[in-house]
């Protein structure tokens, strides 16, 4: 059965590695009930979590960026790696769960956890050089792109009381087959997978909006020095990503 091994939330602390003096990145299990609400709109330094803050509020934040999830699993694997403890809150996470496959959660799927929340997966986790700079390991970012384990943002459906210990039960599945981790392939390292995020329409505006864009400038045909496309002249213009 899968269930939370714990809540965590963090508060402000100086940083050097960040767009704004403070990161939230540093969270920490919470002992007893944590309510878990519908943050206000992106610019806002509340997340779903209370008692959790979020400081770069251009970034970050947000309803469809309400609570993160990572797998306990996961951060095995990379302990295993970088041979180092990795606790639970360390990836920046609201919750650390056990059981429970983040990376092939479909986009739009929903999580019941405990008697009363319900959360939606809304789209992967895109590492940024706040993360980088936490984790203080060499070539972060690309390592952690590589190995596309990105954990899940969610957004609240219905707000609820929970705490650790609390069971996790996946009680809607969209049809379409796009998961955490393709999204976040896509996003980032096989731009190729792009077409596929379409079928999501669980995805953030701003993340629909993105592969829209892209998508558009990948399929505009280029165009030779004389002013026809490069189509008709044989040659073959290769996707942006």
């Amino acid at each position: 059965m899968a269930y939370l091994i714990s809540v965590n939330a963090g508060t402000a602390a100086p940083t050097a590695h960040s767009d704004v003096p403070t990161t939230g990145i540093d969270k920490r299990p919470i002992d007893g009930p944590v309510l878990v609400t519908v943050p206000g709109p992106r610019g806002t330094q509340e997340t779903g979590v209370a008692g959790d803050v979020v400081c770069d509020v251009r970034h970050h934040g947000g309803p469809d960026q309400a609570v993160y999830a990572y797998a306990r699993e996961d951060l095995d694997r990379w302990e295993a790696e970088l041979r180092r403890e990795l606790p639970g809150g360390v990836f920046g996470e609201n919750l650390t769960t056990s059981g429970l496959d983040v990376t092939g959660a479909r986009i739009g799927e929903r999580w019941r956890i405990g008697d009363e929340l319900l959360l939606e997966v809304s789209a992967p986790r895109i590492p940024c050089r706040t993360f980088a700079a936490w984790l203080d390991e060499r070539g972060w970012i690309k390592r952690f792109t590589q190995r596309a384990l990105p954990g899940a943002y969610l957004r609240v459906v219905r707000p609820g009381t929970i705490r650790a210990g609390d069971p996790v039960e996946v009680v809607h599945s969209p049809a379409h087959d796009v998961t955490v981790g393709v999204a976040f392939r896509a996003l980032t390292a096989e731009p190729a997978l792009l077409p596929r995020l379409l079928a999501a329409d669980e995805l953030p505006e701003r993340t629909k909006e993105k592969v829209r864009t892209r998508l558009n400038l990948s399929a505009a045909p280029a165009r030779t020095p004389a002013g026809s496309p490069a189509g008709e002249s044989g040659a073959a213009g290769s996707p942006r990503s």
